[in-house]
């Protein structure tokens, strides 16, 4: 009795249906993420203080922006200070995203989140011996001193 020979499909007709472009699955993957926050908010979001400036980005914060109107998030008495300046901080944020995606801006009472801690920095180690004789060869006083720092930048430990 002969042994039967196994016949491999052809890599077009894998169960995934071969090789496909990066660009036809995006779509389907990003999908689930744009319905809960579209990509206007998300960039609103990331460079709130850049678009605003640093005073109006500490007395409020973007919580989402849903059919053109942008709700911020404030404490009482600032909306009425951020409510005279909306034509301004609408502008700002458009011509940010070079469309107009915002239209009306809404208020919600609630203080904005204080800014999250920052991390300890680490501790600038001792440079390593094999890297501080090749330190020694280097020409220049700045650009040898500048290599120092980036080496012990490198060597340092976490607190």
């Amino acid at each position: 009795m002969a042994k039967k020979e196994m016949v491999l499909p052809p890599l077009s007709s894998a169960p995934f249906g071969g090789a496909r472009d990066l660009a036809s699955l995006i779509p389907r993957l990003t999908r689930p993420a744009f319905r809960k926050r579209s990509p206007d908010s998300a960039q609103i979001l990331a460079d709130w203080p850049i678009i605003v400036g640093p005073g109006t980005a500490g007395m409020a914060e973007p919580v989402k922006l849903s059919a053109g109107t942008l709700l911020l998030a404030c404490a009482g008495p600032a909306a009425m200070e951020l409510g005279m300046a909306a034509p301004a901080i609408m502008e700002r944020i458009n011509s940010h995203l070079g469309r107009i995606a915002v239209r009306k801006l809404a208020f919600v009472q609630r203080p904005p989140r204080p800014a999250p801690p920052q991390s300890a920095r680490p501790v600038p180690g001792p440079v390593p011996a094999p890297v501080r004789s090749r330190l020694e060869g280097v020409p220049g006083e700045e650009l040898r001193a500048a290599l120092e720092r980036l080496a012990k930048g490198v060597y340092a430990r976490k607190p």
